[in-house]
Order: structure tokens, then C-alpha cells, then sequence
């Protein structure tokens, strides 16, 4: 039995409706934090849907679930559609104050230390791949250490949103995550395309790519942003202002595109700049409230969405025992790569700057990956390699949005109760 062909209209109503029944469920039984009860509960539909299959062969409900998910390009909807937005409403609430303090390891951390881990868990990934008995080229090693690298800034907030953090600490990894999925999704594309041999690796050449898909995002982050701003501080209509906001994201993402600059930096760059100027200086009262709230349903909704689709995706995944081991073995790897790229750099800078003795569980252990590596994964060219990286990479993300999205909040509070509680930097 073969799913009828979807309208992404039908695809979308079909994800909301989903979304919305799912939501209340987790809200009246299981009252978990939304990422985290809507990704378990859509992981548990499917093997649900699979173990079903197993006992009824004609049922056809895992094919009907894939057929669903396979009309879906996951990676278009999620980096050119849903991501504009969800980065966008993220900025918009960072402090800008706060951001400022922690400047130099928001800087540090989401270009050396993405580099530093996309090195150091390609180079473990390939050791893990080859002791396992399915070896990988390096170069596909270090495309996996790319897209795992980076740190979900949806999956981040939502967690700050619940763990009572310092305001600078919290600004401080908020903003890393803002900023190194751009970093991540550059160095990815750089390294995608060696290894599909449609590019010749020079540093040079890296290099260049990287500074203009980087510093390209920033400066039309900033060029976008303040057009709005000055926009919105000429009028004073809350229905307009917030129609200017939505033209920044969309339109400035396509720009982004044609331009061949990073969309996700200049989407985060643009967001702090109305979220903190435009929202002080621009807005009324009535205007600034409507604003914040019009963007932060816009994110539950996204969120919703995008958390049920990685829950869901796990029917895609192969059952092949040695992959799932792969999978399961690379969680560690991928923790442990995470505390030497974050640990290096802050124990480098401590002489200059302390964010406190929170600084490291909190950007270790909440350092969550999410969407983003799905859909990266997603997007990879059929081949062995593909449903190596693509099977580790969701029991990483499954992982690290049930297991460490679930407990950071409580670790954060045993750390606090062990000693005062630290001050912000």
C-alpha cells in the first residue's frame, strides 16, 4: 500500500494536526518539555508502526509512515524554510547586553572550536568506523564530524528556557549556537563537495569560501536589519512592523541565497539587531508586544513541527545491528569531542574572562544537536556512506534531545546546590 500523493499543503496540515494532538497528549499526560515529549512520542509511533508491520506483514504501515516522509524533503523544508525562521525568533530574544560579555568565546567557539570538532570527530569516526568492520573514508569522516559539530540553537533555547542559568551564561551559549550552525553548514558544504570530488581542497580556496559565506552573512545581517529598523521607527503600525519583520526573514534568506553568503549568520545577526535596537528604539508599547508574540507562537509551532519530524525519521533509519552500534558508539565520541573543542578554548581564555564554574556542564552537556544534522545528514547522495552517517547521526540527535535535553536542567541545579551560586561574568 502506497501513500497517495501530498500537496505540501496536505503535508503540512498532516505535521500540524500531528502536532497538535501529540502536544496535548505530552500537556496532560506525560507533561514533559515539548522537544523532548514530541520527538519520544514520534521515535515510539514508528518503531510502534514497525512492530506492527513485523506482526501483521500485509498491514503496510511503516511503508504508508515512509512513503509519508519520503514526499517530504526534509532538508529543503528545514534549512531553506523553517530554519530562517526559528533562528530569527531565537535572536530576537537574546540579550544583546549580555551577548556583549561573552563576545570572545561566542566568537572563538563557533569557528575554532567547530573546526577543532569537525577535525577530532572525523578523525575518531573513522577509527570507530574501521574497528567496527564498515571503514569509511576520511574525507566522509569529516563531512559526519561537520554536521554533528555545530549545536542546535532551537534545541538550546528550549533548554535555557527551563535551566536557571546567569544571564551572561546564558547569552553566551545561546548566541555559540546562533552562530556555529552557520559556521558548521559552510565548512559541511566545503567538505561535501572534496568529497564528492566536484571541488579541488586548497586552503586558500577554503578559506575564501568560508570568509565569504561567513563575513557575507554577518555584513547583510546588519545591512538587512537596520533597513528594517529604520523602517519601523519611521511609522508606527504594529500589522506593518511585523510584515517588515516576516519580509526580513523571507527575504533576506532568499537574498542570502542568490548572494552564496550564509543565510542562518545573517538571519541571527539581523534578529539581534531588531530584537535589541528596533525592539528599544523602534516600537511602541502595543507594537512591541504584538511583535514578541507573533514570533514566539511562530517558533512553538516550528518547533513542534521540527521535533516530530526528527521522531519520526527513525523509520527511515536501517536496522542494521553494526550501524546502530556505530550509532551508539559515537555518542561518547561526540560528547568527548564537544568537551575538548568547548574545554580548550575557555580554560585558554579564563585568565581573561569566567563565565563562571557553570560555563562548561552547561555548554558541554547542553550542547545539543537537533534538526540541523538530521537534515544535513538527509541531504547527503545515496551511497554506503550516507547510511552510515545518516543512522549515526540520529542516535546522536535522538540522544542528545531525549537523554541530555531531559537531564541538563537537573544537573545545572545539583551543580548550583554544591556550592554559592556563581556570578555571571
Amino acid at each position: 500500500m502506497h501513500a497517495p500523493h501530498l500537496s505540501p499543503f496536505d503535508a503540512a496540515a498532516i505535521l500540524i494536526v500531528l502536532a497538535a494532538a501529540l502536544g496535548y497528549i505530552n500537556i496532560r499526560l506525560l507533561r514533559l518539555p515539548s522537544s523532548i515529549g514530541l520527538t519520544l512520542m514520534g521515535a515510539v509511533a514508528s518503531l510502534l508502526m514497525i512492530g506492527i508491520d513485523r506482526l501483521f506483514p500485509g498491514s503496510g504501515m511503516s511503508r504508508m509512515v515512509s512513503d509519508f516522509l519520503s514526499n517530504i524533503d526534509f532538508h529543503t523544508v528545514l534549512m531553506d524554510g523553517m530554519l530562517s525562521f526559528l533562528l530569527f525568533a531565537g535572536a530576537l530574544h537574546v540579550d544583546w547586553t549580555e551577548m556583549r560579555k561573552g563576545r570572545w568565546p561566542i566568537l572563538v567557539l563557533s569557528t575554532i572550536g567547530v573546526l577543532m570538532s569537525t577535525a577530532i570527530t572525523g578523525a575518531g569516526f573513522a577509527l570507530l568506523t574501521a574497528l567496527l568492520g564498515v571503514p569509511l573514508p576520511l574525507i566522509w569522516c569529516l563531512v559526519f564530524g561537520a554536521l554533528i559539530s555545530p549545536t542546535d540553537p532551537v534545541a538550546v533555547m528550549a533548554v535555557l528556557k527551563r535551566a536557571a542559568v546567569p544571564p551572561t551564561l546564558q547569552a553566551t551559549v545561546a548566541g555559540e549556537s546562533l552562530f556555529n550552525d552557520g559556521v558548521g553548514v559552510v565548512v559541511f558544504a566545503i567538505l561535501l563537495s572534496i568529497a564528492l570530488g566536484t571541488e579541488t581542497f586548497t586552503i586558500g580556496h577554503a578559506a575564501s569560501d568560508f570568509l565569504r559565506e561567513a563575513g557575507g552573512g554577518v555584513l547583510l545581517g546588519l545591512a538587512i536589519g537596520w533597513i528594517a529598523y529604520r523602517a519601523m521607527a519611521s511609522i508606527d503600525d504594529y500589522s506593518v512592523e511585523v510584515m517588515i519583520s516576516l519580509a526580513v526573514v523571507m527575504g533576506g534568506y532568499s537574498l542570502a541565497h542568490f548572494l552564496h553568503t550564509s543565510g542562518p549568520v545573517a538571519m541571527a545577526v539581523a534578529g539581534l539587531l531588531i530584537g535589541n535596537h528596533g525592539v528599544s528604539h523602534a516600537m511602541s508599547d502595543l507594537t512591541r508586544d504584538y511583535l514578541l508574540k507573533f514570533w514566539s507562537v511562530i517558533d512553538e509551532i516550528l518547533n513542534a513541527v521540527l521535533f516530530l519530524l526528527i521522531g519520526l525519521e527513525v523509520i527511515a533509519i536501517a536496522a542494521d545491528p553494526r550501524l546502530l552500534l556505530v550509532g551508539a558508539l559515537a555518542i561518547p565520541l561526540v560528547i568527548a569531542v564537544r568537551a575538548i573543542s568547548v574545554g580548550g578554548p575557555l580554560i585558554a581564555m579564563k585568565p581573561w574572562l569566567s563565565l563562571g564554574p557553570l560555563a562548561l556542564p552547561t555548554l558541554i552537556w547542553g550542547g545539543l544537536r537537533g534538526g540541523i544534522s538530521i537534515a544535513l545528514a538527509l541531504s547527503l547522495p545515496d551511497s554506503p556512506a550516507r547510511t552510515i552517517i545518516l543512522g549515526a547521526t540520529y542516535i546522536v540527535v535522538l540522544f542528545a534531545v531525549i537523554v541530555q535535553g531531559g537531564t541538563i536542567g537537573a544537573l545545572l541545579t545539583r551543580i548550583k546546590s554544591g556550592g554559592r551560586e556563581p556570578n555571571a561574568a
